[in-house]
C-alpha cells in the first residue's frame, strides 16, 4: 500500500493563503463528534477555528486546530475526532 501521507503547514503567511483563493473555498462545520471518513479526492482545507484530531487507518493521530492549511491525500481512510467546533475551508483537488 502507498504511504498516504497528510501535509500540515502551521501559520500560512496571508499572502499564501491569497494566492490559494482560500476565501473563495466552501466552507464546511462541524460539532464536537467522532466518525469514519474516506478522502475519494485529496483535500486541501484552511482550519479558521476548532480544534480536530485525524487517525489514519492503521497509523498514528494527528493533531490540527485553528491556522493549518492541510492536505488529506485521496485514498486515506480515517477516523475524525472533533474536539471543539470546526470550521473551515476546503477544495477538493
Amino acid at each position: 500500500m502507498t504511504d498516504l501521507q497528510i501535509y500540515c503547514e502551521h501559520k500560512p503567511s496571508p499572502a499564501k493563503l491569497d494566492v490559494l483563493g482560500v476565501e473563495d473555498w466552501a466552507i464546511w462545520k462541524k460539532e464536537p463528534s467522532t466518525f469514519p471518513w474516506r478522502y475519494d479526492r485529496a483535500e486541501t482545507c484552511y482550519v479558521v477555528r476548532g480544534r480536530f484530531h485525524v487517525t489514519p487507518t492503521g497509523g498514528a493521530p494527528q493533531s490540527f486546530s485553528r491556522g493549518d492549511l492541510i492536505t488529506f491525500p485521496a485514498g486515506m481512510e480515517c477516523t475524525w475526532e472533533v474536539v471543539e467546533p470546526v470550521e473551515k475551508h476546503y477544495r477538493f483537488d
